[in-house]
């Protein structure tokens, strides 16, 4: 077994170690949900917290891992007799974000529960982690069945496994970790509400502090032993903290200023819910406890308030996390009469009440890199002088509104999502095949049919029905999957009359939220001037199109084709990394091209490229005044899709209309 990085030997991250080791604390809290970007230190954390969690009694022989003093009565080991147990360390059990539903819940063996009646179960994850840590690395990407199979354990405190009438049930109480980089996507609101508390890692700027994380690293990979000796003493210290501050956690008091402090802090900040109060409340008496304190504190309300609010107070998926700590400050010195500000630091371990683990240097640590901003316009709409000739600063986007369903024809077997059809393992039943490999989803009758001709030559006698590897049916189901929606924005100065283009991006920011809510990859190609560029390769993350798509400017001529040629290339190379998810093009545009020799003649070429390809698409029509010329429809023509004007975009343009976007096969005429 390799011997994991020390926990006391991270380098800064304060928040997160802080956040960490109050879980261990009180695992009430309800979990930790990590984010921030690559190579920052967030897995080797969390995988170095299971060494310092306090060991666990359980009942010998159960692989549910039951308390012996308070035994799951409806444990499928069951029933327990008092008496023997065992206490081995707490658990870290990782969550593959590729693992079967299986994998995770368990699995019953089918065949034997027809034949014999028996409920023949294999544990999964959820068992294993109970009473411990489920860690997932990369959250964000994990299959939608699999987060509603943790949301449903998460609020039960128990697994259970249904299948055709067979029926197991398990505790399942764990603490949920999850690491996550916002660059390939956010969570689901319901997912990432489950998580107590958040932080924001991100790599430090001090020259220093990066030359102890290094020099710490390559000393640990030349000796990992030696490297964790060295730390044993810092470790066994944090060990016994956590202990002491356990067996202090029932006497904290949490008074009822504190609790009108929590009360007001999560009404003025508009979060949804209850959940905030009360992770705000476990949080505020673990960070007193931890403090070696027997009474909250306004500081200790006011760090709760840090790491429990940030990712529950934002109203859509382009609001970036984080709290107004003056708005903060001013709540709680209103409604608790203390200053909230934590300057007077009453624990010598650290800011916020002794809530900060030890320190290893100066905290260097700043926000993760954004994308870079553009200037703002000027009153008058000119560009700044430091532009091009003829290019426009950036515009804000209309707000945003509920567009139609633009889907692609046919039927998929990509990445389950929500939005075209597609064939996949959870959906509505629409047949059933062999199965290739291990059974996952049983077709009843199927099955029974399949063996049904063959009982009398398998000596059947009693009332079992005699089954066969070779009966069993795997069903087969139609769900949604997600799709690569490619925008390709016209960002000439035929739009940039600045309410015009306004509107277009804010249709576009529309169909990114669409695009969020229904698990799609997104990229974005803009084309301007003389070229065209890849503004966002295809990405999961939605917010780093609707931030590149705030800082376009706009302006110069329309080299149409050279935006289409790109898009063309862009969805060649995806095919190659990701053949199954089928790609969606949507082109914004007034349909006129400037430039060159024919370039309305090149951009028609370029577009039976598409048409070719058979990629579904749909021209976005933003030609705008009493005089149009209808070469938006035109480009959809060749592109072997539909166009949408602005306003039939929108949802409510027509009630209830869905629209399918035409493929090659209902090419437009």
């Amino acid at each position: 077994m390799s011997t994991p990085f020390p926990f006391t030997a991270v380098v800064g991250q304060d928040d997160l170690r802080l956040a960490l080791l109050l879980n261990a604390v009180s695992p009430a809290v309800g979990g930790v949900l990590v984010r921030g970007e690559k190579g920052t230190a967030k897995s080797t954390a969390v995988r170095a917290l299971s060494a310092l969690m306090p060991g666990v009694d359980v009942v010998s022989g159960c692989r549910f891992s039951c308390d012996p003093a308070g035994p799951d009565p409806a444990c499928p080991d069951g029933p327990h007799e008092p008496g023997a147990f065992e206490t081995r360390p707490a658990r870290m059990v990782e969550l593959p974000v590729g693992a079967s539903e299986d994998r995770l819940v368990g699995a019953l063996d089918i065949e034997r529960a027809l034949a014999e009646g028996v409920k023949a179960f294999e544990p999964g994850l959820l068992a294993d982690a109970h009473r411990g840590i489920l860690y997932v690395d990369e959250v964000n990407l994990l299959h939608d069945h699999l987060v509603d199979l943790l949301l449903d354990a998460a609020a039960m405190g128990a697994s259970y496994v249904e299948r055709e009438g067979v029926s197991v049930r398990h505790a399942a109480r764990f603490l949920l970790v999850g690491t996550m980089n916002p660059e390939e996507g956010e969570l689901r609101p319901q997912l990432l509400d489950r998580f107590g508390l958040t932080v924001e890692v991100a790599a430090s700027r001090e020259p220093d502090q990066r030359v102890e994380v290094v020099r710490r690293r390559l000393a640990y990979d030349d000796d990992p032993s030696g490297f964790a000796a060295r730390w044993a003493d810092e470790e066994s210290a944090v060990r016994a903290r956590i202990v002491a501050a356990r067996e202090l956690l029932p006497s904290v008091r949490l008074g009822d200023p504190a609790l009108r402090q929590i009360a007001a802090t999560c009404a003025a900040f508009e979060v949804d819910g209850m959940r905030a109060d009360i992770v705000m409340a476990r949080t505020a008496t673990a960070l007193a406890a931890w403090a070696g304190r027997t009474e909250v504190l306004a500081e200790d309300v006011r760090q709760a308030a840090l790491l429990a609010l940030p990712h529950r107070r934002r109203r859509n998926p382009f609001d970036a996390p984080g709290l107004d700590e003056d708005k903060l400050d001013e709540t709680l010195e209103e409604f608790g009469g203390q200053d909230g500000s934590g300057d007077d630091d009453p624990d010598p371990d650290g800011p916020g009440g002794g809530g900060q683990p030890p320190q290893d240097g100066p905290d260097g640590d700043s926000p993760a890199g954004d994308v870079p901003a553009q200037g703002e316009p000027s009153e008058d709409g000119r560009a700044p002088a430091a532009q091009g000739a003829g290019e426009q600063s950036p515009v804000r986007a209309a707000e945003p509104f509920r567009t139609k369903v633009l889907s692609v024809p046919g039927l998929g077997e990509g990445a389950a999502g929500r939005r075209s059809r597609a064939r996949t393992e959870h959906g509505r039943t629409t047949g059933s095949r062999r199965p290739r490999g291990a059974l996952t989803k049983l077709h009843l009758a199927a099955t029974v049919q399949a063996a049904a001709p063959h009982q009398r030559a398998r000596g059947r006698s009693g009332r079992g029905l005699v089954v066969r590897r070779d009966d069993l049916r795997q069903a087969t189901r139609e769900g949604r999957e997600g799709n690569l929606v490619l925008f390709v924005v016209d960002a000439s100065g035929s739009m940039a009359a600045r309410q015009r283009m306004s509107a277009v991006k804010g249709a576009v920011l529309s169909l990114l939220l669409d695009a969020y809510q229904r698990r799609d990859k997104v990229g974005l190609v803009t084309f301007r001037g003389k070229d065209a560029e890849v503004a966002l390769p295809p990405t999961s993350s939605v917010d780093a199109a609707a931030a590149r798509l705030e800082s376009l400017p706009t302006g110069g001529r329309t080299p149409l084709a050279a935006g289409l040629l790109r898009a063309h290339d862009v969805l060649r190379v995806e095919r190659l990394r990701d053949a199954a998810r089928r790609p969606l093009v949507v082109v914004v545009t007034d349909g006129r091209a400037t430039g060159g020799l024919e370039p309305v003649a090149l951009a028609e070429r370029a577009a039976r490229l598409f048409a070719a390809d058979q990629v579904a698409s749909v021209v976005v029509d933003c030609e705008a005044g009493p005089v149009r010329l209808g070469l938006a429809g035109r480009l959809a023509g060749e592109l072997g899709g539909t166009a949408v004007t602005l306003d039939e975009l929108r949802a409510d343009a027509i009630a209830g209309l869905v629209r399918d976007v035409q493929g090659t096969s209902r090419r437009a005429a």
